[in-house]
């Protein structure tokens, strides 16, 4: 019988292949952040994907007004805290939420959904949510060119995409 001597090769070959096939596959346009803060006892913890501007024209054309936004790229933007909050003065419970928008020129609705693991906006549910508020779109004070969760040390949430800043507000439950 012939021994094959190419077989040590071509398992280095498979494994360099599926090596870079694994490698190339992590890499994602849009990657994956989080942010946290603690404001007293209550933890919030929001986790998202960050699209670029890349030259476009993100409000009312890459993002639609008037349509819901999974709030950010690949898989719906989550939003969690410990214990209940208030948002923008009305209650949500303690949970892990999907964070959807409804971007719109003057007003943006924030939803905090009760379906939090979910790709995109595809398959959400109004049904589904636990809490939707109000608040006003204003011009960021500087261009912003990854879409950027931050949350101040008061409980302002602040969404920053290329020129376009939206806030709101979460207090710890008392």
């Amino acid at each position: 019988m012939k021994k094959n001597t190419n077989q040590p090769y071509l398992k280095v070959a498979i494994s360099l292949g599926l090596m870079f096939l694994m490698m190339s596959s992590c890499t994602r346009p849009s990657p994956k952040a989080q942010t946290s803060a603690t404001l007293g006892n209550t933890t919030i913890t929001i986790d998202y994907s960050q699209p670029s501007v890349k030259g476009r024209k993100i409000w009312g054309e890459l993002v639609p007004y008037d349509q819901v936004w999974r709030t950010g790229a690949n898989e719906a933007t989550t939003f969690s805290v410990n214990q209940e909050v208030r948002v923008e003065g009305q209650s949500l419970a303690a949970g892990k939420y999907g964070l959807f928008t409804i971007p719109e020129e003057e007003e943006w609705v924030i939803i905090f959904n009760q379906e939090a693991d979910q790709w995109g906006s595809e398959e959400y549910d109004a049904a589904q949510d636990a809490l939707r508020v109000r608040v006003k779109p204003k011009k960021a004070p500087q261009f912003t060119e990854q879409f950027t969760f931050n949350i101040d040390e008061e409980g302002t949430v602040s969404m920053l995409w290329e020129e376009m800043q939206v806030d709101f507000e979460v207090a710890a439950s008392q």
